[in-house]
């Protein structure tokens, strides 16, 4: 889940909602100055579906001790170290499980999902508030999606149309793609108010490479810098969840909202300037 605080209200973004938002705009990530990565089908899919084992756990969302919605807000964008109000064999077994659910219908989608996992969890993981018990299961997770990696590797390998792909620069490549979308879902899906960056530098077409700025302009108006999509202006819709503060009185009556809440659809606007 993915939270906007209010005045009165939580807007909340559910992961598989905030997974196909990446998606969409990864389809617009193509111009006369950048090109969509290779094998683009199956990079796509792992862009737009990553958070798909998220489904069951969205649709009962949880609340923190201190009484608010578990979901990633805009103190969490760039870190992952809020484990203290998590269970961690839980959340472990969700980011496992995505990529299952991946190598299920697509191999290659599998590997780039878990590269993104474990980079969360280790390169963007805060883990000082983990005792010895959780770090050696941690560590086991880790290990465990790293095999994974190889075994889905090895079987591909035996495809012709994909092999050639599986080089480290192309894995590396998508990986990379993936979780730019995917920073810039969360910075949209929690608002951010701040000029950031979306994750990684990216290859141009002349062969040079850039980061890209992220720059809020107001009224859910973001500029990219330099700008890579295929349109001047693309514009999103965003689903939101509108939940009442007072209906985190409880968590039974939380998720009674949760549930009964009607979809919002939230306009935002990425423009070149």
């Amino acid at each position: 889940m993915i939270r906007i605080e209010q005045e009165n209200d939580w807007l909340l973004l559910s992961h598989p909602d905030h997974a196909a938002l990446a998606g969409e705009f990864a389809r617009h990530w193509k111009n006369d100055f950048f090109a969509p990565p290779k094998p683009f089908t199956h990079i796509l899919d792992a862009t737009a579906r990553h958070d798909d084992s998220w489904n069951d756990r969205d649709a009962l969302p949880l609340l923190t001790h201190e009484m608010n919605p578990s979901a990633f807000s805009e103190e969490l964008v760039g870190t992952y170290d809020a484990f203290e109000e998590i269970d961690l064999h839980d959340y472990l077994g969700v980011r496992g499980q995505a990529t299952e659910v991946a190598a299920l219908r697509d191999p290659y989608s599998a590997i780039l999902i878990s590269m993104h996992t474990v980079n969360l969890l280790t390169v963007q993981a805060d883990l000082s508030t983990l005792n010895d018990e959780d770090l050696a299961f941690h560590k086991a997770f880790i290990d465990g999606q790293i095999n994974r990696q190889e075994e889905l590797k090895a079987r591909l390998m035996l495809q012709d149309d994909i092999a050639p792909y599986l080089t480290d620069e192309c894995l590396l490549a998508g990986f990379k793609f993936l979780q730019a979308c995917d920073s810039f879902s969360l910075h949209v899906g929690v608002a951010f108010s701040k000029p950031s960056k979306l994750q990684h530098a990216h290859p141009r077409r002349d062969g040079s490479e850039t980061e890209i700025e992220f720059i809020p302009k107001g009224d859910n108006h973001y500029v990219l810098s330099p700008y890579p999509l295929d349109e001047p202006t693309v514009v999103f819709k965003v689903p939101y969840r509108r939940v009442p503060k007072t209906a985190t009185s409880s968590l039974e009556a939380f998720q009674a909202a949760y549930a009964a809440a009607p979809i919002e659809l939230v306009t935002v606007t990425v423009s070149q300037s």
